[in-house]
């Protein structure tokens, strides 16, 4: 069931009155019941692992709980990681540890090799591990308390706004929450409209038209050369921006209407000035998450420079794999951490560009900074998108190559006819706008001091545009991007 369909539409309105008529003690029930039906609805056999993954964790919680030393409290994180971990990496990492195996029996000119698994990899695998593990790793530290019923413990793991892709949300800050008794509230039921139409927008309007002309270069990089490739690369840095934080908006405002808050995992990245500040605002669950989890653990910053460093290339060579079982992904990541070193390195220089009290040089730096930054992000968005190391060394070959009837229209935005193209350039200049907005105030703190008038006018200006300018309809393939991870 995506966000973006009808029937997620017929669902919210079924669900949303049913959870403010129930009585508070029960409405967990229709959460949960509602989530699991949300999850089911793409393969009714995922109940299967996404119960074994929350009874393993619940358990261990509790027999951690129960127990007197540390040793045993470690014994039942072990457990709790390797049951968890071990799900994942059958689902997600086998095939492609078989193909390693495989290339690797193909160098000593073995004759045998082994057979891939035909596993389909569940949708939101990725992220409500890494959501039940941050609780389990938390009872274990004593950060938070175990919580002893199972059914608010199996709504925090399937949560349905955020059960499939993020944001990925700590225990002691949604656990709670489910225990608060909700009351409807309209300038809420509002708030949280905004955020879905905005994600909605984003999605429908932005990213998936833009996904016409990257899918169809992407999809074959041997029969593009320049312009092309560059424009599409472009294109799917705002692609790919577009559909993931839709996705979140979409989330966290289905959940603030129902009362719950969730966490922002994006601050308008493509205002970054640095990489670090680029991290700062992507997929902030996820690096928060193996900031914490990882990076912290490993040693962070506190055992020595080179230390450091490699603490920073591991969590993004990790990140990279979380990602997608790819040595495409695996670069992209490690890229990022020679990203994250090389700014560090140059940091005490830096420093006194962005802090000089010169303002030419300090808004001279700060703009060549983010120029630099931006073309980074796009260089490493290639070997993402492409999927494979090889796609990616076919783009970049012919990314380079340029001839003079690569400067027309048709070549520039593939398979897009000129409404499309001009809607894009139209969508794609209201984000920037928007974005920029936000990053000095909230878009929709500003709306909600318009008068009431104007307030309902935007809702359904935005409904109106969504419905006229959005791509969808039955041989359209629209579903998020971060789905497959």
């Amino acid at each position: 069931m995506l966000f973006n369909s009808l029937d997620f539409i017929g669902f919210l309105i079924i669900v949303i009155p049913l959870y403010f008529i129930l009585p508070h003690k029960l409405r967990w029930v229709l959460l949960l019941l509602a989530s699991y039906f949300f999850y089911m609805s793409w393969n009714y056999s995922y109940i299967v692992l996404i119960l074994f993954t929350t009874s393993i964790n619940y358990f261990m919680g509790i027999l951690m709980g129960r127990s007197k030393t540390k040793k045993a409290r470690k014994t039942y994180l072990i457990i709790g990681l390797v049951c968890s971990l071990g799900v994942l990496f059958g689902f997600k990492y086998l095939n492609f540890v078989i193909e390693i195996v495989n290339g690797a029996l193909r160098i000593v000119r073995s004759n045998y090799s082994f057979e891939n698994l035909n596993i389909l990899l569940p949708v939101g695998i990725s992220f409500f591990t890494l959501q039940t593990l941050s609780y389990t790793i938390d009872v274990y530290r004593g950060k938070k308390k175990v919580e002893k019923h199972f059914g608010i413990f199996a709504l925090y793991v399937s949560f349905f706004p955020q059960l499939v892709a993020g944001p990925i949300e700590r225990s002691e800050h949604l656990l709670p929450q489910f225990f608060e008794k909700h009351s409807f509230d309209p300038d809420r039921f509002r708030t949280g409209l905004y955020s879905m139409l905005a994600g909605f927008f984003m999605k429908m309007v932005i990213a998936d038209r833009l996904a016409i002309s990257v899918n169809a270069v992407y999809g074959a990089p041997d029969e593009f050369k320049g312009l092309p490739l560059v424009f599409a690369t472009l294109a799917f840095a705002v692609q790919i921006y577009c559909d993931f934080a839709g996705y979140s908006l979409i989330a966290i405002g289905t959940a603030e209407i129902l009362g719950f808050r969730l966490m922002k995992n994006f601050n308008s990245p493509y205002l970054a000035m640095s990489i670090k500040d680029f991290w700062d605002r992507w997929h902030i669950s996820l690096t928060t998450w193996l900031r914490d989890y990882l990076y912290i653990p490993l040693g962070g910053n506190r055992k020595g420079v080179v230390r450091q460093y490699i603490n920073i290339f591991l969590v993004f060579a990790i990140s990279g794999l979380w990602h997608g079982a790819s040595f495409a992904f695996i670069f992209w990541g490690m890229l990022h951490a020679v990203y994250q070193i090389i700014d560090r390195l140059l940091r005490p220089a830096t420093d006194r560009l962005r802090y000089s009290p010169n303002k030419g040089i300090k808004y001279g730096y700060l703009s060549f900074s983010y120029i630099i930054t931006m073309i980074c992000v796009m260089f490493a968005w290639i070997f993402f998108r492409a999927g494979t190391l090889e796609n990616s060394v076919v783009i970049l070959k012919n990314m380079f190559s340029f001839s003079a009837s690569q400067f027309t229209e048709a070549s520039v935005l593939s398979n897009m006819d000129v409404q499309d193209k001009w809607v894009a350039v139209i969508a794609c200049a209201y984000l920037f706008i928007s974005e920029i907005f936000n990053a000095r105030k909230s878009l929709i703190s500003w709306i909600e001091k318009r008068p009431l008038f104007l307030r309902h006018a935007f809702i359904v200006i935005a409904i109106l545009v969504i419905i006229v300018f959005g791509i969808y309809g039955e041989n359209v393939v629209n579903e998020f991007i971060y789905f497959q991870f």
